[in-house]
């Protein structure tokens, strides 16, 4: 029998060993980021970034969140690219609407390792990836395990979406993050977006401390004619065009605000609901509005089911230094070409 302090110090060494943060789940490897975490209010904890759109530089601005929550709270993150057959991440790729993107298979290296995610942060547009790679993507929705989705999330995948439930196609704009791009609400890189709080629901911990949120991107319509968020989805954000694209333009009194940022839930077929967090605002220069990096790293924590640590004085600020392209397909203009994944650390 083990003396009373030689028993302590075991009880102690085993509950010392449980409290310390565990290593990353996801090797390091050419095809994508890992960014470790460390023993902050978000140890232990997993989340998977994939940046695979064409217009609003999510290249660059998942880095830097994975920067963020990593290094301010501790999170493991891995940044997943779309890649192209070099192998170098790669927004230039064509899609299957365009001529030159006809047939085209995508590629984003790493998907398996959503197995390992304990939160998926979604950053695709009009992608068409494999049977393997889709699975990945269904299988997590399928999970219960939440999601946030940004600007152009709620239309990430173009054709080879095969998810159905009782009987009927899975929507993943309208049925897993509560609306689909339909329109530009505002104009198309001609204005810009200010954030307003609804309200009624300001007492949410996705909003505590956030302020000032203001991006160079216009507002989307996500709704058929004269509808808007269902029932099920709690809008957070309104976002009201503007007739300039500086933070001091004036309101454009001919349109009106929209949700942009809301909560909801989604269970697939399995019935395990997930908590999901959508916003619409989210270009790489979006992110420079400290408000709108705010509301997205609160929302990290109430989606894990960590809202009771949030605090309105959470640290947003960037880890290294964040001067990102502007948004837009003319890429020879903006600068924007295939880089490695590491060049984005």
């Amino acid at each position: 029998m083990l003396r009373p302090c030689v028993l302590l110090l075991v009880v102690c060494s085993v509950a010392t060993a449980v409290a310390q943060p565990t290593g990353h789940p996801v090797p390091s490897g050419p095809l994508w980021l890992t960014y470790e975490g460390s023993d902050g209010l978000g140890a232990g904890k997993h989340i998977v970034l994939i940046a695979a759109d064409q217009e609003y530089r999510s290249e660059q601005s998942l880095p830097m969140l994975a920067g963020i929550l990593s290094k301010r709270h501790g999170f493991h993150c891995t940044v997943l690219f779309l890649v192209n057959d070099k192998k170098e991440s790669d927004p230039t790729l064509p899609i299957r609407w365009q001529k030159e993107g006809k047939g085209i298979v995508h590629e984003i290296p790493g998907l398996e390792h959503l197995k390992t995610a304990d939160l998926m942060i979604l950053f695709s547009r009009l992608v068409t990836l494999s049977d393997a790679g889709i699975a990945h993507i269904i299988d997590y929705f399928e999970s219960g395990r939440p999601i946030i989705g940004i600007r152009t999330a709620n239309h990430g995948f173009l054709e080879n979406f095969p998810y159905s439930k009782n009987g009927r196609r899975v929507r993943l704009g309208d049925d897993i993050f509560g609306g689909a791009f339909r329109s530009h609400h505002g104009n198309w890189h001609q204005d810009s977006t200010r954030g307003v709080i609804v309200e009624e629901n300001k007492g949410h911990p996705v909003l505590m401390g956030v302020a000032d949120v203001w991006g160079p991107s216009d507002v989307y319509q996500c709704w058929g004619k004269g509808k808007t968020l269902g029932e099920d989805c709690t809008p957070l954000l309104l976002g009201q065009p503007l007739v300039g694209r500086q933070p001091k333009d004036a309101v454009n009194k001919k349109k009106a605000a929209l949700p942009v940022a809301w909560t909801k839930t989604w269970s697939g077929t399995t019935n395990r609901p997930a908590r999901v967090f959508h916003v619409t605002m989210g270009s790489a220069r979006d992110y420079q509005s400290e408000g709108l990096r705010r509301l997205t790293v609160n929302a990290v924590f109430w989606c894990l089911g960590m809202e009771k640590l949030i605090r309105p004085d959470l640290d947003c600020d960037y880890v290294g230094p964040y001067e990102p392209l502007e948004s837009g397909f003319n890429y020879k203009k903006l600068g924007v070409k295939p880089r490695k994944p590491e060049t984005y650390r």
